[in-house]
């Protein structure tokens, strides 16, 4: 089973750039980020017609998360635990079965820009809610993957220029330390486990100004954490780093796991 997670940066914008790769790629399952729509203006028809089910969780304008799969979709939740109160589409959770059934955590977290302050203090709070799920879901002992844009640049290598983002709320301390927390409680990072000698990148992000893309300025901020049982599974591993360089592109590109499932 190929599962990925792609930060699509506007569905509807960006909806040739990603049926492209879908074909190219042929993934099983996607679970994409910043949607950016409500769930009545995802394109579900054109991607139903394609074989695709759908399941959204999406907001006006901004954030959204959706799950596209070629297996059934099944057991959806939407929204975090931990806060009735957050109005913010950002997470998504179901079930997927090939040989194996797959739980699926896809998440798009706070960027929490500026820092400090209540957006900051958002992200922080947002992420203790993610530990504490991260750890429910452990504790069903099934294969979890729980993948998205996280919004934290672990580890200076995962920076072209780390030097340029110690002020920034994705790899300041605090940041990072959370991310600690919830890969320390037995997830594996599957992009850095399948190359962990890595001295720089690689990259899943590039800003769209100042030849970030050109100039191979990019950082590393979508992930995906495997279960222990999910990395039991694992087979490959890949970012299709050539999705940034086609027509009308995300920021972002696609990062991928292959289990045995």
């Amino acid at each position: 089973m190929k599962i990925a997670s792609f930060n699509i940066n506007g569905v509807r914008a960006r909806i040739g750039a990603l049926t492209d790769w879908l074909e190219a790629a042929s993934p099983d399952v996607v679970v994409l980020q910043e949607i950016k729509t409500v769930d009545e203006g995802f394109p579900t028809e054109h991607f139903g017609d394609l074989g695709w089910n759908v399941e959204t969780h999406g907001q006006k304008g901004f954030n959204g998360v959706a799950i596209l799969s070629r297996l059934p979709i099944e057991d959806v939740s939407r929204g975090l635990p931990g806060d009735d109160s957050d109005e913010q589409a950002r997470y998504i959770e179901a079930t997927v079965t090939g040989e194996t059934a797959i739980r699926l955590a896809g998440l798009y977290l706070p960027n929490g820009n500026p820092a400090p302050g209540p957006k900051y203090d958002y992200k922080l709070a947002w992420m203790e809610r993610l530990r504490q799920r991260a750890a429910e879901l452990l504790a069903t002992e099934m294969p979890v993957v729980m993948l998205g844009d996280f919004n934290v640049i672990p580890e200076p290598r995962d920076a072209a220029e780390p030097q340029k983002w110690v002020d920034d709320a994705l790899f300041l301390p605090d940041s990072r330390a959370a991310f600690r927390r919830i890969a320390a409680q037995g997830w594996t990072d599957a992009v850095r486990v399948s190359d962990p000698f890595a001295t720089r990148g690689p990259f899943t992000f590039w800003d769209y100004q100042a030849g970030a893309w050109q100039r191979d300025n990019g950082i590393r901020i979508d992930h995906l954490m495997l279960s222990p049982q999910a990395a039991d599974l694992l087979r490959a591993v890949g970012i299709d780093r050539e999705a940034r360089a086609g027509d009308k592109p995300s920021d972002h590109v696609p990062v991928w796991v292959e289990l045995a499932a």
